[in-house]
């Protein structure tokens, strides 16, 4: 990545939910840039594994709770840019207390704004979900003027978390850039999570366990490996938008992959024969969803670089390395 930030106008950067998958790659890369980073998360969150909590330069490490305005107050104080990773909800399980989605994540991410802009936060990045904020797409690749129907709770937060960064641009003029991320994957996804079809079909193959597939495996997802995740994020750190305001992006690898597809190049690349069993499909699971990336690789010049094969094979290296005392 070029144009790291200069040590003397490095910026201090608020990265919330550092602790997790995409927090924790977030923290290190901003850190390799020269920016200063304030790591927070909720006490008693177990850092992911193979990432390191350590006293380097530049770094602090926070604990609180989002839905603390207290403790949210404080971390903001002198704050450049804030990272908002944080959700407390997942799509398969959001619709069965679409209250406790409320909340959690909307009431919590108006309070985090409300004190960004007291505090005079310059930016706020959101990462929303590109695989879920559309529902049922009427064309593919999806850009970011189709219409917008979630078909579960998780997808109309994010959207109304969407709405709001929008709102608060008007109001107070609080920049923002929203990322619709598609489904995300590599090194310290976590193997024993229900999300993330990589990371949990891996795991699977490593602990020599049938793989459970929804449906008949023709639904079509785009995945992308972390490292183009995290090449996306930086930009509005080390190329801040030329225009102020807020800012939607779609994140992917603008290529979709069914799951057949994706079990067949897990095995092709891990060279186990891996069981499949076929359950009931859900009713959420829209058929297919393939984001359009061009207004990135237009605004910013980003495109993705890890190709799926060679993702798979990053990832399942560093699984056996790190659980290998597991196996």
């Amino acid at each position: 990545m070029q144009n790291s930030i200069t040590n003397t106008a490095a910026p201090t950067c608020l990265v919330l939910g550092a602790r997790g998958f995409i927090g924790s790659h977030l923290t290190d890369a901003l850190l390799a840039h020269g920016a200063h980073v304030r790591a927070f998360d909720r006490p008693g969150i177990q850092t992911v594994k193979g990432a390191v909590e350590d006293k380097r330069p530049g770094l602090t490490v926070l604990e609180g709770d989002l839905v603390s305005t207290k403790d949210i107050e404080a971390a903001l104080e002198g704050v450049d840019v804030c990272y908002h990773l944080v959700s407390t909800t997942l799509p398969r399980s959001s619709n069965l207390d679409p209250a406790y989605d409320i909340e959690t994540n909307l009431l919590g991410t108006l309070r985090l704004l409300d004190a960004a802009v007291r505090q005079k936060i310059k930016h706020v990045v959101f990462t929303s979900s590109g695989g879920t904020v559309y529902g049922n797409p009427i064309a593919t690749p999806i850009a970011e003027t189709h219409p917008t129907e979630p078909t579960c709770s998780y997808g109309i937060m994010k959207l109304a978390i969407e709405k709001y960064l929008a709102l608060y641009q008007q109001l107070h003029g609080l920049g923002s850039t929203v990322f619709r991320l598609a489904n995300p994957y590599g090194e310290r996804q976590r193997i024993e999570a229900s999300q993330g079809a990589v990371g949990v079909f891996l795991g699977k193959v490593l602990r020599q366990e049938t793989i459970d597939i929804w449906g008949d495996g023709s639904i079509v997802r785009d995945y992308l490996h972390i490292s183009d995740v995290i090449s996306a994020l930086l930009l509005p750190t080390i190329k801040p938008p030329t225009s102020h305001g807020m800012h939607v992006f779609n994140i992917g690898s603008g290529q979709g992959q069914s799951i057949n597809e994706l079990i067949d190049t897990i095995r092709a690349v891990t060279g186990q024969t891996t069981d499949v069993r076929y359950l009931p499909g859900r009713g959420f699971d829209v058929p297919v969803n393939v984001l359009d990336i061009s207004r990135a690789k237009t605004v910013w010049d980003w495109q993705p670089h890890i190709t799926l094969k060679a993702g798979i094979a990053r990832t399942w290296q560093w699984m056996q390395t790190e659980y290998m005392d597991k196996r």
